[in-house]
């Protein structure tokens, strides 16, 4: 292979990553666009990195440091800060070989010797559809001369290994060795004004609208962070905002080399820095260079003498996708994850298990799925309806619908009585209070599992696939049965009534909470007391308490029995997970790994529950929830016998109590039952996942994670896989999940907020949706991974989201705190169930309050206060 140095931008394509990084690629595709002027320049390719590396081999044994850093302690700043300043010295004092640098000066030499550029760092792993690097690696300014222009090259490699860069790498899974460096030299354009330009809303991700930032001088003074720039909004060729900042300072070339910051004329700091012409020309120029690369772009741009240079354009990585539709009309997307207390990316096989599950196709977008509510909208009277529920479960949610709705024309409103869809749990719930019913439906699940267990071990192959997607059928004839999902619509809406009477009848607020705690057939909160039970087995053998603090392998069941008091131990786990091991965290992605599969994902629960608790708490735990529900009822009653036509409010009272606790805990059965059934089929899959690695079809038995269901039916069939379609997936996913999902999204690509608009609040309080009643303070405790759990009595779990999983660590605390959930996801309805204060949908809440904080929460009122 020949080497080549350098190339000028006009020899560079988008296809050329590998030889001049993302920025110089990107900046060659750009100059050939027609109406779009990039300044002259040219490349010094990753061939040049290259071979200043081989001159410098004992950087391999500093890059060996790195690795083996990564590996085992990522978050030693200051080893990395140290190590990287290393690499970085070494390779500045690299003396550029003189073949390379006549290259170099060739290319100066053609573009004029007394000219000043513009010398910047283009990375490999830059300026890509998933990660942009941005501001990671260094760029110099206005370096007159070539021997300044070779310094500035050496100094670009060197900040392959800034910290910034090093950490950026680390966090998005970029190999150190696999990125190299080449630089861009460009001739230096002094512009009298700059900025960057967004081709979606960088605020609310719309795609229809442009945003422009704009400062006097180089723009290196609003990168910095030196001045507030103006911005500009357009859509569809018109300005719809303008907010124009007083500029004080600007940035501006050195007669020598170099930049310097220069005062504005106090008569110009308050004007815009561009014309109302020149903004719709520059927006019109962001649509065409956006076009051309096909996705949505951050581009940087210089005005000099009234016409627009472009100096980069990046892909915008932080956009979360659209779901895909046939048509051109306006859709409403409403988030699943948030409903279901797990916004996670999730993999193509679990998207697809999921759609297979539903009644009916949902819409999928960046990893998650969404219910388009468009036509729902659109009907005055389902509308209602869906506002009615999505209001009480999820004000954010509700918010941001009502906020779309106010928009003139976006859902074109159908006349009354027209096809709007049906939205569940409107309809009063009219079944008969019979506890009989509970266990008929739960026992009827349970028959049906045990079946499919009994069936699916004679089958493998496409006979294995087919029979899974035929169950499918049974799955979903279990999952919405009519009647349990009247027992689930029963429970909310006797809670709601509850809420909604004893509020105004005797200024009671949640009532509803108190009065469901212990209640019958609630397999979650079931699940979190039994765990109470296995310490309770654990807690009398010091040796076993001691071999599962320092546990590591998943086998370490098997080492139990060799222990004093192993062998009971041992039995109370299996037992558990025989029960409950189908579970896990994002339980509803089947490729997630269960508790079965990873034991270990216990042990912090059960170290906590020996810790912190006596031996028979699971059982003391439940009465004392029973004693204080009937407590509170025969206080109510009391009271409401006390009032005008008392009796009959009292009657009628009683007889919603008796609804709501017979009802309410079957609220938790039907997920069970669903990914129960999951567990059985995945097993089995990755059974079948086996055979296909051991024939040499699959890499890995996880790469069926990154098929959808069809395909991996076709997999098995054919015994053949597109190994490039996975290794693409596998990237996709990686991207994803880096990506927050909204409540709510729009087919322009708007992430709609909703908001409490509350004024009844303490100064400083953190607002949510109050889910479980009463007031508790306490140690916060901030938790993104439950295996990282270690709880001390008092504490108060504040978290990102909460689902079934997360359920034998509520015995463990006084409190909850979720940036998401509603009024019957998991979270609450287990935090009621216990009598835990929770709030739930406090935004950003795992990043406003500090672990160890004292903080108080109101779970009655909805908010939480940081303590002093």
């Amino acid at each position: 292979m020949i080497e080549r140095y350098v190339l000028g931008l006009e020899e560079i394509d988008k296809t050329q990553v590998a030889v001049v990084g993302g920025k110089g690629a990107n900046l060659g595709e750009l100059s050939r666009i027609e109406g779009i002027h990039v300044p002259a320049g040219f490349c010094v390719t990753t061939d040049a990195f290259r071979r200043i590396m081989t001159t410098a081999p004992w950087i391999d044994d500093q890059l060996d440091q790195l690795d083996r850093l990564s590996r085992l302690d990522p978050g030693d700043r200051q080893a990395i800060r140290t190590l990287s300043a290393e690499i970085r010295r070494a390779l500045s004092r690299i003396a550029i070989p003189d073949d390379l640098a006549a290259a170099i000066a060739r290319s100066v030499t053609r573009l004029g010797e007394q000219a000043a550029y513009a010398v910047r760092s283009s990375a490999t792993a830059e300026d890509l559809p998933t990660a942009s690097f941005a501001g990671q690696q260094d760029t110099y300014l206005n370096v007159v001369g070539l021997a300044a222009i070779l310094k500035h090259i050496s100094r670009c490699w060197a900040s392959l290994f800034t910290e910034r860069a090093v950490a950026y790498r680390l966090q998005n899974g970029f190999d150190h060795r696999l990125v190299q460096m080449a630089v861009v030299v460009q001739q230096m354009v002094f512009p009298q004004a700059a900025g960057v330009l967004f081709t979606a809303d960088p605020v609310t991700s719309n795609r229809k609208v442009v945003s422009i930032e704009a400062s006097f001088g180089l723009g290196e003074a609003l990168v910095s962070g030196l001045v507030n720039a103006d911005i500009y909004k357009v859509r569809d060729g018109d300005i719809v905002a303008m907010a124009v900042a007083t500029k004080q300072r600007a940035i501006h070339a050195s007669p020598g080399g170099g930049t310097q910051e220069q005062p504005i004329e106090p008569a110009q700091q308050d004007q815009p820095a561009l014309t109302d012409a020149q903004i719709v020309r520059l927006a019109q120029l962001g649509r065409r260079i956006e076009a051309h690369f096909g996705h949505p772009q951050d581009i940087e741009w210089c005005l000099v003498d009234d016409e627009f240079q472009i100096v980069q354009s990046r892909p915008i990585t932080t956009l979360f996708p659209i779901p895909a539709v046939s048509d051109q009309g306006n859709h409403v997307y409403i988030s699943v994850g948030h409903q279901q207390m797990m916004t996670d990316a999730m993999k193509p096989l679990g998207l697809s298990v999921w759609q297979l599950t539903t009644r009916r196709p949902m819409a999928e977008a960046g990893g998650r799925l969404f219910v388009d509510v468009t036509q729902v909208l659109a009907s005055p009277a389902s509308r209602a309806g869906l506002l009615e529920v999505v209001g009480k479960s999820d004000p954010l949610t509700g918010d941001a619908l009502r906020t779309i709705l106010e928009r003139d024309g976006f859902i074109p409103s159908l006349p009354d009585g027209g096809p709007g869809e049906p939205v569940p749990g409107v309809a009063p719930a009219t079944i008969e209070t019979d506890p009989a019913l509970v266990t008929e439906l739960i026992g009827r699940s349970e028959a049906s599992i045990a079946a499919l267990k009994r069936d699916i071990r004679t089958k493998s192959g496409s006979e294995l696939l087919d029979f899974i997607l035929a169950d499918f059928q049974e799955l979903r004839r279990i999952l919405f049965d009519p009647q349990s999902n009247q027992v689930i619509m029963a429970a909310m809406q006797t809670t709601w009534w509850l809420n909604e009477k004893l509020q105004d009848w005797l200024g009671e607020k949640n009532a509803a909470d108190t009065l469901t705690q212990s209640v019958p057939h609630n397999v979650t909160s079931e699940m979190g007391l039994s765990l109470l039970d296995v310490a309770d087995v654990i807690r009398p053998h010091p040796e076993v308490v001691a071999f599962l603090r320092d546990v590591r392998d998943e086998g370490f069941l098997d080492e139990l029995a060799k222990l004093a008091g192993g062998q009971e131990a041992r039995d109370a786990i299996r037992a558990y997970l025989d029960r409950y091991g189908m579970r896990c965290v994002g339980e509803i992605d089947i490729t997630r790994p269960r508790w079965s599969e990873r034991p270990t994902t216990l042990l912090p629960m059960i170290l906590t529950n020996i810790k912190n608790f006596e031996p028979g708490a699971g059982e003391r735990r439940f009465e004392q929830g029973r004693q204080e529900a009937w407590k509170k009822e025969q206080e109510l009653l009391e009271r409401l016998r006390a009032l005008p036509d008392g009796e009959r409010k009292a009657e009628e009272t009683k007889r919603m109590i008796d609804r709501v606790r017979t009802f309410i805990g079957y609220r938790e059965y039907p997920k069970y039952g669903m990914v129960s059934r999951y567990f059985v089929y995945k097993q089995a899959l990755l059974d079948e996942a086996e055979r296909l690695v051991r024939a040499g079809v699959l890499g890995e038995k996880e790469d069926i994670f990154f098929l959808r269901f069809s395909e991996l039916q076709d997999v098995v069939h054919t015994n053949q896989v597109d190994d490039e379609l996975i290794r693409q997936r596998k990237e996709a996913f990686r991207s994803y999940q880096a990506l927050t999902p909204p409540r709510v999204l729009t087919s322009d690509g708007e992430a709609v907020a909703g908001a409490y608009r509350r004024a009844d609040l303490p100064t400083g309080a953190l607002v949510g949706l109050p889910v479980s009643a009463g007031t508790v303070e306490g140690r916060a405790r901030v938790i993104l991974d439950m295996a990282e759990a270690d709880l001390e009595p008092g504490d108060i779990l504040v978290t990102a989201h909460t689902d079934p999983s997360w359920s034998p660590l509520f015995v463990a605390i006084t409190g909850l705190v979720t940036e998401v959930g509603g009024l019957m996801t998991h979270g609450a309805v287990i935090a009621r169930e216990y009598g835990l204060p929770a709030v739930v949908g406090v935004e950003h809440a795992t990043h406003l309050i500090q672990d160890g904080q004292r903080i108080r929460v109101n779970g009655t009122d909805g908010y939480i206060e940081i303590l002093p």
